[in-house]
């Protein structure tokens, strides 16, 4: 089997503070997680997304008009305008993450739906300074993007939403040379939902919500795909959510979602082999929406808890 990396840094907003949670390398450890770092945004910003680099003594954070980097003791260590300004929001939400090693910012800038070109851009900065290391025309027209940061080989992927018109996958790479080369994958219908946490593979969700695939890294080739027939719920009435990832190297969460004859909204995490495609048992949590459930990879996923605190549980026999 696969290793498992330890587990990563994630990061919520409460009471205008940057939380990071960091659970514990042991999958045995369950409960509610408290924050390892709190990090205070410059004042009168608004967060949209942020990040916090593996060492803790970095946060950075997107506002709709900008990216901050703040040391652990809440003071600015460097920020970079998106210009021109935009005059508020156009349902556009900027992204960022750290590299794998800590050493550069990955930002994703709608700049199309926020006014300032026709399409978006990916640029890397240096961690430290701030410089502009690498800038990438997308050629997209974007609301938000999610990052997801390769385990192993420290690749960068970007999932761009385009609304009615589809989804993008963008992957950056350090070239030989050190200079970032982005490949643009040859899909516009699938949604990326997470990377196994070996990295040999990842998972997408067609953008109709018809099925599930699981791709080959970093290649993009399909290993395994299922229908929402293979999980024996009707098409015309059942969708696959844009949600789950791995549980464990090989076992996925896949969610899958209606509406029952009243009109009230249902859904359900279905756990598959990755390996064989085989539909195993399913995950009862108790979470308000098919996104709050997010699978770690080492057999254990997080639920929100009180006070915006994460809460880790396991389907293999933690509470």
């Amino acid at each position: 089997m696969t290793p498992t990396p330890p587990p990563r840094t994630i990061t919520r907003h409460r009471d205008g503070r940057i939380r990071a949670y960091r659970p514990t390398a042991d999958p045995a450890v369950f409960g509610a997680l408290e924050p390892v770092a709190v990090f205070r945004p410059r004042t009168g910003d608004e967060l949209v997304e942020s990040a916090v680099r593996h060492d803790l003594e970095r946060a950075v954070y997107t506002t709709l008009n900008g990216v901050v980097c703040l040391s652990r003791a809440g003071d600015p260590v460097w920020a970079a305008d998106f210009e021109p300004r935009s005059e508020g929001s156009s349902g556009h939400r900027p992204g960022c993450a750290f590299s794998l090693d800590g050493r550069t910012v990955w930002v994703y800038r709608p700049d199309a739906m926020a006014g300032r070109g026709d399409s978006d851009q990916w640029v890397v900065h240096d961690a430290d300074s701030g410089a502009v290391l690498a800038r990438h025309e997308l050629k997209t027209v974007g609301h938000g993007a999610f990052h997801h940061v390769h385990p192993v080989d420290g690749s960068v992927y970007l999932d761009i939403g385009e609304g009615q018109d589809g989804v993008v996958t963008v992957r950056g790479a350090l070239g030989a040379d050190g200079v970032p080369e982005f490949t643009t994958y040859p899909w516009t219908d699938r949604c990326l939902i997470g990377l196994a946490p070996g990295g040999e593979r990842f998972m997408s969700v067609e953008h109709g919500q018809t099925d599930v695939a699981f791709h080959e890294h970093p290649g993009g080739d399909v290993l395994l795909t299922l229908s929402v027939e293979d999980f024996g719920y009707d098409p015309e009435e059942t969708f696959v959510e844009w949600s789950g990832g791995y549980l464990t190297p090989d076992t996925a969460v896949v969610t899958l979602g209606g509406e029952t004859e009243d009109g009230d909204e249902w859904f359900r995490h279905h756990l598959v082999d990755v390996r064989t495609g085989e539909i195993g048992g399913e995950i009862t949590a108790e979470v308000p929406s098919p996104y709050d459930l997010k699978p770690l990879g080492d057999g254990s996923f997080l639920i929100p808890g009180a006070e915006g605190h994460p809460v880790r549980r396991s389907c293999l026999g933690g509470v």
